[in-house]
């Protein structure tokens, strides 16, 4: 039988299975064996936590909320909500934090007194982020992480 490959090509086919090969039982070992286990969880690391600063929008809103998410916890009227819609709106190269992009154009409709401030850590990120309800954009963004921040214009 002849060979389709020539020579050359045999020998570096033969050499790039050899060295798969090689790697096998390498990947078998699991990690602890192999000596990698991974450093310890430090409190500050366990999930992804974030501190909400709310003024002006009216009694049972306004106040300092704690949020702790993965897994849900702290002290906010609906930590699980609101951990469930901040991971709804988390996508890979997005923030979910972003302010209104420069130059959108946006309804010129009052919101509210309201204001909010986002701190903390989300998806191994820095947060710091300033929500009013000065127009339709800024109101928008407002809604879009209700329960994180509340729910304006029904009752509390």
């Amino acid at each position: 039988m002849d060979s389709v490959l020539p020579g050359i090509g045999r020998r570096l086919l033969l050499a790039s299975l050899s060295a798969a090969a090689s790697l096998v039982p390498l990947a078998a070992v699991p990690a602890a064996a192999a000596g990698a286990m991974p450093p310890p969880v430090r409190p500050e690391d366990q999930g992804d936590h974030l501190t909400v600063v709310v003024r002006h929008a009216g009694a049972g809103r306004d106040g300092t909320y704690e949020v702790r998410c993965h897994p849900s916890a702290g002290r906010h009227p609906d930590a699980a909500e609101a951990c469930r819609v901040l991971d709804a709106h988390t996508r890979w190269g997005q923030d979910p934090f972003a302010p209104v992009a420069a130059g959108t154009t946006c309804t010129m409709l009052y919101g509210g007194p309201a204001t909010a401030h986002v701190t903390g850590t989300w998806a191994g990120r820095p947060v710091d982020a300033s929500y009013d309800r000065s127009d339709g954009c800024e109101t928008g963004r407002w809604d879009r992480l209700v329960p994180l921040l509340p729910r304006m214009g029904g009752p509390a």
